[in-house]
């Protein structure tokens, strides 16, 4: 039987066939999620951390190179293979000799102007690579969000993931309460949010939030966007949340809304909520090779 997860691609894909190529790609990654091999790979919680600071932030991460290697290969072979004419810059970056430490650390971090400089040594298109090794973290941090829900802050107020420290794919206001919970696209995390606040500026001035209700989109969706900062946050009603894998699919599912955003004028803000600031530690033998980049 196909996984709940793998069937959600498959119905997004019969009423989208345009996005074919880059759901096979989501595919594979959904797929990965669930390979426990992930979790040995969670660094212990830091238990001196205070305020509003994400868990990973400043960790390290020990990796088997081998498995990096392997999984940076499979996923960019889904791109290659996916039939996009824009991903058919990607197959450089298969090569067994790229340093898969390096580039896991730079997806891991969001740290763009590094993954840029690596596009452009491979001879990539930047925004096609950015794309797809901006998925290479995503089962570890769903690894992550497994393993440190429990241990999340009860009364976490930035706008930012507590797991990764990105930004919100969108929220989702549940139940007939209407409590409003904030979404990862990257880790699948959730996290409780005032209904009148931006994520991004933490305004709370009523007259400076706003919601866009696109004509050809469902009653139970609309944009909320912030007129200081000009953020948008994708907004869903449903009885109940999403699972986290299905997170990434939901926010896809959920693009007309952020081309609405984009024709008004809203976008969302560049690079990760907070600065993680991270590395990898590969393991290689009795030693470790570290690798750390800044911007």
């Amino acid at each position: 039987m196909m996984p709940p997860a793998n069937q959600d691609v498959q119905n997004l894909a019969r009423e989208y066939p345009e996005w074919s190529s880059w759901l096979a790609v989501i595919d594979r990654v959904i797929r990965e999620i669930a390979d426990p091999v992930w979790e040995g790979w969670v660094p212990e919680r830091p238990q001196d951390r205070y305020g509003l600071v994400p868990f990973l932030a400043g960790t390290t991460v020990s990796a088997e190179p081998g498995k990096l290697r392997r999984w940076r290969q499979q996923l960019v072979q889904a791109a290659y293979q996916s039939g996009a004419p824009n991903m058919s810059s990607l197959k450089p970056a298969q090569k067994n000799n790229l340093d898969s430490a390096v580039l896991f650390e730079s997806a891991l971090c969001e740290d763009t102007p590094r993954l840029r400089q690596i596009a452009g040594e491979l001879g990539i298109e930047p925004d096609t690579f950015q794309a797809v090794t901006g998925l290479l973290p995503v089962p570890f941090l769903h690894a992550c969000n497994r393993r440190w829900t429990a241990a999340r802050p009860p009364g976490w107020t930035a706008g930012y993931c507590p797991t990764c420290g990105a930004w919100p794919a969108f929220a989702e206001v549940r139940g007939i309460e209407r409590d409003r919970y904030l979404r990862c696209g990257r880790c699948g995390s959730e996290w409780q949010s005032h209904a009148l606040s931006c994520p991004y500026c933490g305004n709370t001035d009523h007259d400076a939030l706003a919601s866009l209700l696109p004509e050809r989109s469902a009653a139970a969706r609309a944009v909320d966007t912030c007129k200081r900062c000009l953020g948008y946050v994708k907004t869903v009603t449903t009885l109940q949340g999403s699972p986290p894998a299905k997170v990434i699919l939901d926010d896809l599912a959920s693009v007309d809304l952020d081309i609405a955003a984009l024709e008004q004028g809203y976008k969302r803000p560049a690079g990760p909520g907070y600065a993680l600031d991270s590395r990898v530690a590969v393991r290689s033998g009795p030693g470790e090779r570290f690798f750390r980049w800044h911007t």
